[in-house]
């Protein structure tokens, strides 16, 4: 992947992703290339979006009206999808970057994909594994943020008022990001599977297997804002060397 000719289809569902996340998304999103459609989905008539109008001018988003004609359901699907599937055929862009935490956008993504289009999705840890592993690379947006700016963005997020007696029990929402148990026993699989015959195998080739493995992947996943090589050289179970500009890694005996 090139990343400085990607032109990028950004599409928010401002019904699923909190306003608090807007300078990491946009942040995120310019460095895969250039935000050739920046595009915020929802019903804008409603009180619960109040919060995202004041960050529309200032991020110079695009609002799309869609009326929720199904009470309980989701109003952005519908017309992002459609949108998503006109900016394809237009043939203007090379990838999209899909903002949501909802997993009926799930088939969407694979569609994009279809059509060789890069697909780089962000939403919350609470994010369907489904969701996260059609995409090519995942980034979970709650994992970005620094307790300063939770803290703020729960301040800013307007909920909607429920009477107690009607409230239902509150369930813990299930994390969707891998185990590093998990991503570690596998990074050992990769490499074994893809060691040169002196015994290394290259980090460059070993990164995008994992990529591939597990798009959600990132050492900040794990409280660690580093980047994946410096991630796993701390490890006991790897090791990790250089030769000039290339980088070897093998698992420790």
């Amino acid at each position: 992947m090139n990343i400085k000719n990607k032109y990028i289809a950004l599409l928010i569902d401002a019904e699923n992703i909190s306003p608090s996340y807007i300078e990491k998304i946009i942040d995120e999103a310019n460095k895969y290339g250039t935000l050739t459609y920046k595009r915020i989905y929802g019903d804008w008539t409603t009180p619960q979006l109040n919060p995202w109008k004041k960050k529309i001018n200032e991020f110079g988003l695009t609002t799309v009206q869609q009326y929720a004609y199904t009470k309980g359901k989701n109003s952005s699907d519908f017309t992002l999808i459609i949108d998503a599937m006109d900016i394809l055929y237009k043939d203007k862009v090379n990838a999209f970057c899909i903002v949501t935490s909802d997993s009926d956008f799930t088939k969407l993504v694979t569609r994009l994909r279809e059509d060789n289009v890069f697909v780089y999705g962000m939403g919350e840890s609470k994010t369907p594994i489904s969701l996260v592993n059609s995409c090519e690379t995942f980034a979970y947006l709650d994992k970005m943020m620094t307790p300063e700016e939770e803290i703020v963005g729960e301040d800013i997020v307007e909920k909607p008022v429920v009477k107690p007696e009607k409230s239902p029990k509150k369930t813990k929402a299930i994390s969707s990001i891998t185990p590093k148990r998990r991503v570690k026993t596998e990074l050992k699989h990769i490499i074994d599977e893809n060691l040169e015959d002196d015994g290394w195998a290259y980090w460059s080739l070993i990164a995008q297997l994992l990529q591939k493995k597990f798009p959600g992947f990132h050492p900040r996943n794990y409280g660690s804002n580093t980047k994946p090589l410096a991630f796993f050289a701390k490890m006991k179970e790897f090791e990790v060397k250089r030769d000039g500009t290339i980088t070897f890694i093998k698992n420790k005996s």
